[in-house]
C-alpha cells in the first residue's frame, strides 16, 4: 500500500492545501486583492484571534503578515508570523497541535482578524493548556484556573 498522495502547491504560490480541509481556492482567493482591505500595522502585521469552533472560547492571539493570512485562507490551516523567529509559523509544526480554519473574519476597523478553528489535540498554548488565557484576575491577583493537559517538555522535544 502506498502512502498519501503528494499534494501540489496552489497556482502562483508555495501554499499546499490541507488534505482535511476543503479549500475554495477560486480566482479571487488566489489573486489576493482581498488582503488590501486589511489595515496592516507599521511592521506589516495584524493581530489574529483564534477562537474555538463550537465553544467560542478564545484560544490564543498571534500575529499575521500578508503571506501568513494568504496561506491560511488558501490551505485552511492556521499560519501566523512569529515575531521572535522572524518567519512564518505554521501552528502545530512542532507540537502537532494544528488549527484547522473553519472561518476567517475581519473586524469593523479592518485591523484584527478572527479565525474560527478546530484545535487538534485540544491544546493551543505552548504551556500545554487548552488556551493561552488560563489566568483570571481574582481580587487583584492573577490566578491559574486551567490545568496543564500535557507537559510542554513532552510536546516540544
Amino acid at each position: 500500500m502506498s502512502g498519501p498522495a503528494k499534494r501540489d502547491a496552489l497556482p502562483g504560490t508555495d501554499a499546499v492545501p490541507d488534505a482535511d480541509v476543503a479549500s475554495d481556492a477560486g480566482p479571487g482567493l488566489l489573486r489576493g486583492d482581498w488582503l488590501d482591505a486589511v489595515r496592516w500595522d507599521g511592521a506589516g502585521l495584524v493581530p489574529a484571534i483564534a477562537q474555538e469552533e463550537g465553544s467560542g472560547r478564545i484560544l490564543m492571539v498571534a500575529w499575521m503578515n500578508r503571506e501568513a493570512l494568504h496561506e491560511t485562507a488558501l490551505t485552511g490551516r492556521a499560519v501566523y508570523f512569529s515575531r521572535s523567529r522572524g518567519r512564518l509559523w505554521r501552528k502545530g509544526e512542532e507540537s502537532g497541535h494544528v488549527q484547522r480554519v473553519r472561518e476567517l473574519r475581519l473586524d469593523c476597523d479592518g485591523d484584527v482578524v478572527q479565525l474560527t478553528v478546530a484545535q487538534e489535540g485540544g491544546i493551543a498554548c505552548h504551556t500545554g493548556r487548552a488556551s493561552c488565557f488560563f489566568r483570571r484576575l481574582d481580587d487583584g491577583r492573577w490566578t491559574v484556573v486551567d490545568p496543564v493537559l500535557r507537559d510542554p517538555e513532552a510536546i516540544y522535544r
